[in-house]
This record gives structure tokens, C-alpha cells and sequence, in this order.
């Protein structure tokens, strides 16, 4: 059988479409906010042009509204998205929204689809997903928030922190332990709560590297600490059943660690996009930045990174497409692409000189908020870790690690 890198000819129209998009609305409400212009005026209009052109929720099955784009066809709209920190929220398909839909359209009953999962839909409220802990970074078995069967409701208590947009959320998903007893992946349950709450207490968003500005929280909603006192939760709103909390936060990161590589590869193109520009121009001792070999290298090094990047992500949707299992490839990509997009950003900077230290350009901002990535979703070090038994794995059925590696690609 013949391997083919050809993209549907209706893919390729979407993603025409909505990189227009991105280009011409999305990059340019990006100035419009920094002379100003009120927030949600800015974004309701991009939101209303998306929408009569048909571009809202990608992944979304059409019957709910959205595209009911495949992995592929998503993957591509995804990587055009990302050129703008606005791309996403226009379409409505920003983290950690966009994964905790699926995980309510998956596994939600009809009534938590109808009172949740549609305003989500609509673009009228967002939601956040409090699983991480202090105690329970890498290892989400090690979380120590509790609930415990009240009659008709659940009381939960514990803390919680880099709950990514709790302060903007009208809704939160909380993961607790709810049966110590059980098998170690079947004592956690997952809990919709409404916001506010007073059994649901924001301390503090946490100050972190990243470059803030005045919109930082409302648009990205920071990485609160929570604390949970006494939090009431009507049993209709356990989501997936008894027991079912960690495997559906798996199921929802897998998602998330694709949609940063994809928005990762899309930041990086427009990194090195501003890296060309600005060597084409810049003269230094009487010579173009582009002429000298030594910058040729840095951009080519960039290409070869994208390049990889690009195939990297439209194999596992095109495994995802047919159903297979993208653990294994899904964990080489997110080591892989989180370090991509770190290190065509700072060649970018490099090339940029003193202009790209300074925060005239975005690429700084960019630099101290993409260095998360390497810890989001999973440390480097714990997918470092499951690949590397899986090469130990593949040797010892196989008498070969080529399974592991790329070998079987299929």
C-alpha cells in the first residue's frame, strides 16, 4: 500500500479559511487590544464574524453546533489557530475548555449536555478543570481532596492549585478521591460544579515566570489555588460514573498535550516568519543578517524543528482518524514539540538582538509563557520515562526498538 501525505482537497479549503481568519482579524485585534479596546467588545466581534463564517468549535460534531472536523482536518485548523493568542478564543476552542467538552460530550449525561455542556457550546461560559495538587503533581493518583456520599449529594473537601482559568470560569470540573479501597485508577470521581461557590474558594492566582499583562488573567484566566471546604455537589452532577475520574482525565489531557503541540508549531511558524522578516532587513558591519551563513543555519535549524513538527502531529492524526492507539506517539510529541517551540522562539530573540530581549515584539512574553509547557500535561521527564520503557519493551518481543521509533508507523 502506498503512504500518502495527501491532504483532503475540503481540509485544505478549512484551513485556508480560517488561517485568512487568523491573519486578518485575529493578529490585527491583538493591536486593537493593546490601544485599549475593551476586552470583550474585541472578542465578541471576532466570535460573531467566526460564526457567520461557519468557523466554531472545530471539534464539535455538527449536530452540537461545531464543524465535525475529524482529528486531521482539527489538527490543521489547530495549527493555524495558535499564530494568534486570539485564534482559539475566537472559535472557541481554547484550553481547557475545549477538552473538558469532550470529555462532558463523551461522558456526560443528557441533563449535565443540556445545563452544561451547551453554554460551554455557545460560547457563554467557560470552564475549568481542578485535578492538580501540591501533593499530586505528576502523579495524579497521589491527590488527597476527598467526597464523600451525603444522601442525595457529595461533600468535598481539599486544595487544589494550577487550576488553569478558575478566575474566569462559571463552571469547574473537580476531580476527589472517592474510595480509598478500590484499585488505585478506580478510587478517583470527577464532580461539575457551578461557580461561585462558596465551598470552592479562590486564594490567589499564583504569580509565575511569564511576562503578565494587563489582560493575562481574563484572557488565559491564570493557575488559581483553590481551596475546597465543605463543597455540596448534587449527585446528577458526578460525571462518568463512580470511579471513572482518572481515566477520563487521561482522555481529556490526551487531547490538551495535542492541542499545545499544534498551537506550539503554529507560535513557532510565526516566530521564524518574524525571525526572516527582520534579517532580510537588518544590515550589521554592511552586510543583510541573511546573507551571513552562520543565520542561514539558525533559520534552516528552525525549518528542519517545523518540519519534523508538522509530520509529527499529522501522523497521529491520521492514526487518530483510524482509531489506533496514539498513546505511545502521543508522548514522543508532547516531549518533542513543547522543546520545538522553546527553541525557535529564542533563535528567534537571538536573531531579533536587543529588540527581541525587549517586549516590542511578542516574542519575550512568548519565551517566559511556552517554558510551562515542558511541565503541563506531564513533566518531560515522566513521558521521557514511559517512551523509554516502551523501546525496552519493543526490544524484548521484537529483538528490535524499530516499533518503538517509528519503525511500524502504522
Amino acid at each position: 500500500m502506498a503512504v500518502d501525505f495527501e491532504i483532503p482537497e475540503e481540509a485544505k479549503a478549512i484551513r485556508q479559511k480560517v488561517r485568512e481568519f487568523v491573519h486578518s482579524e485575529c493578529i490585527p485585534a491583538e493591536k486593537r487590544l493593546l490601544d485599549g479596546e475593551p476586552y470583550k467588545e474585541v472578542l465578541a466581534e471576532l466570535r460573531q464574524k467566526a460564526r457567520s463564517q461557519g468557523l466554531w468549535c472545530p471539534f464539535i460534531p455538527k449536530e452540537w453546533g461545531g464543524m465535525g472536523l475529524g482529528p486531521l482536518a482539527n489538527a490543521l485548523v489547530q495549527m493555524e489557530l495558535g499564530e494568534s493568542y486570539l485564534g482559539a478564543l475566537a472559535l472557541n476552542t481554547q484550553g481547557p475548555d475545549d477538552a473538558t467538552m469532550l470529555t462532558i460530550l463523551t461522558y456526560g449525561t443528557d441533563y449535565q449536555k443540556e445545563k452544561f455542556l451547551k453554554p460551554l457550546l455557545n460560547g457563554e461560559k467557560r470552564v475549568c478543570y481542578s485535578m492538580t495538587e501540591r501533593a499530586a503533581g505528576a502523579d495524579a493518583t497521589g491527590m488527597k481532596t476527598t467526597a464523600v456520599r451525603d444522601g442525595d449529594n457529595w461533600v468535598l473537601n481539599g486544595e487544589k492549585w494550577f487550576s488553569s482559568a478558575a478566575s474566569v470560569a462559571d463552571i469547574a470540573v473537580v476531580m476527589a478521591k472517592t474510595d480509598p479501597d478500590a484499585p488505585r485508577h478506580q478510587q478517583f470521581s470527577t464532580f461539575i460544579v457551578e461557580l461561585p461557590n462558596p465551598g470552592y474558594r479562590i486564594i490567589r492566582d499564583i504569580p509565575t515566570m511569564a511576562v503578565e499583562g494587563p489582560l493575562t488573567h481574563i484572557l488565559g484566566g491564570g493557575h488559581a489555588e483553590v481551596r475546597i471546604e465543605n463543597l455540596v455537589v448534587p449527585h446528577e452532577n458526578l460525571l462518568g460514573g463512580q470511579g471513572n475520574g482518572f481515566n477520563m482525565g487521561q482522555h481529556r489531557l490526551a487531547y490538551g498535550r495535542l492541542r499545545h503541540g499544534m498551537h506550539n508549531v503554529a507560535m513557532a511558524q510565526r516566530a521564524l516568519d518574524m525571525a526572516v522578516a527582520h534579517v532580510t532587513q537588518r544590515e550589521t558591519f554592511g552586510r543583510l543578517l541573511a546573507d551571513r551563513q552562520g543565520v542561514q543555519w539558525m533559520l534552516a535549524d528552525c525549518a528542519s524543528e517545523l518540519y519534523i513538527a508538522r509530520l509529527m502531529l499529522l501522523h497521529i492524526a491520521y492514526k487518530a482518524e483510524k482509531g489506533l492507539d496514539i498513546r505511545h506517539e502521543n508522548g514522543i510529541a508532547k516531549v518533542f514539540l513543547a522543546n520545538m517551540v522553546h527553541r525557535v522562539v529564542d533563535t528567534a530573540i537571538q536573531l531579533h538582538g536587543a529588540l527581541g530581549y525587549s517586549l516590542d515584539t511578542p516574542l519575550a512574553r512568548w519565551y517566559t509563557q511556552i517554558r510551562s509547557q515542558r511541565l503541563v500535561d506531564g513533566p518531560d521527564e515522566v513521558h521521557r520515562w514511559t517512551t523509554g520503557r516502551n523501546v525496552i519493551k519493543a526490544y524484548r518481543e521484537h529483538g528490535t526498538t524499530a516499533p518503538a521509533c517509528g519503525g511500524d508507523l502504522l
